[in-house]
């Protein structure tokens, strides 16, 4: 029998499997939506962020000279607000506290109800029961009545308006977080893993994070558009920025003398605040979407 030369033999390569988190990634980048409102997110905190380099005055400046000036003014390109104050570098300067305000809330809301929620719904029994009764508590109060309520019993100031969004959030997050986790608690990867001898800790670390954590974040992002937006009623209400510092809702507030004169210029906050929160929403439904695992 004549032998066979196994040095001629190419054995292919083993095809690599895509990845879960690569696979969303692809599906994220083919939704020209989610794209185009993740590039719109990307400039405004661009701009927000580079607002000392680049803008083109100073935001606490102002004269009453030139108050109330028209879009297209020259050497003012977004006009003046009622103390003559560039508009187009307090909104700049604007955005910076109004994004800080909408998206820390949420990130601290993200890390203490997701941990309520996994606690309460790995542990179980009468434990969930009682965490999840005081969490319905939260849900007999409307968000902005909540969001007010705390405020005003906690006074005016930016560190205050943080604390009480947080609190209003909270409870949502811990509500989705107990959810998707009763759901992966009887999985059988969770169970087989218990019958090896896998601690508690381990459980929950190794098998139990990587598939909750993901749609809680989902969830938490499209909760950033409602953050500014109560976040702006707050600073409008006086509940939360104080002047002179330049932020969105504030700058409503202080702009609305001047809806008859030059109503353009005092809608100028709110088409921001508009922007900004539809972006965050449009962004948070395409990842929603990409995170769908069809099988």
């Amino acid at each position: 029998m004549a032998a066979v030369d196994l040095s001629a033999i190419v054995i292919p390569p083993a095809e690599r499997s895509e990845g879960y988190w690569a696979s969303v990634l692809r599906r994220l980048r083919r939704d020209p939506v989610a794209m185009a409102a993740l590039a719109v997110i990307v400039l405004i905190v661009l701009a927000a962020v580079l607002a000392p380099y680049i803008a083109p005055a100073d935001p606490f400046r102002g004269s009453m000279a030139r108050r109330l000036r028209a879009i297209g003014t020259p050497g003012y390109l977004l006009g003046t607000d009622e103390l003559g104050r560039d508009m187009l570098t307090r909104l700049m300067y604007g955005g910076r506290l109004s994004l800080f305000m909408g998206v820390t809330p949420v990130i601290l809301a993200f890390v203490v109800g997701s941990g309520i929620g996994i606690f309460a719904a790995y542990v179980g029994g009468w434990v969930n029961t009682v965490v999840m009764r005081i969490i319905d508590v939260f849900f007999a109060f409307p968000s902005v009545l909540l969001a007010i309520a705390l405020s005003g019993a906690l006074g005016a100031g930016i560190l205050n308006s943080i604390v009480s969004l947080t609190v209003v959030f909270v409870p949502q997050i811990a509500r989705i977080a107990e959810a998707v986790t009763t759901q992966t608690r009887n999985r059988d990867f969770v169970e087989a893993a218990r019958i090896s001898g896998a601690g508690p800790l381990t459980i929950v670390r190794v098998h139990v994070l990587g598939n909750v954590l993901g749609p809680i974040f989902v969830y938490a992002t499209s909760l950033i558009s409602v953050s500014m937006i109560l976040s702006s009623g707050l600073s409008f209400l006086g509940l939360g920025v104080k002047p002179p510092e330049p932020e969105w809702g504030l700058m409503l507030n202080t702009l609305r003398t001047a809806i008859y004169n030059q109503p353009l210029v005092a809608a100028l906050p709110g088409v921001m605040i508009f922007i900004t929160s539809i972006s965050f929403n449009l962004f948070s439904d395409g990842l929603r979407g990409a995170m769908e695992v069809r099988q």
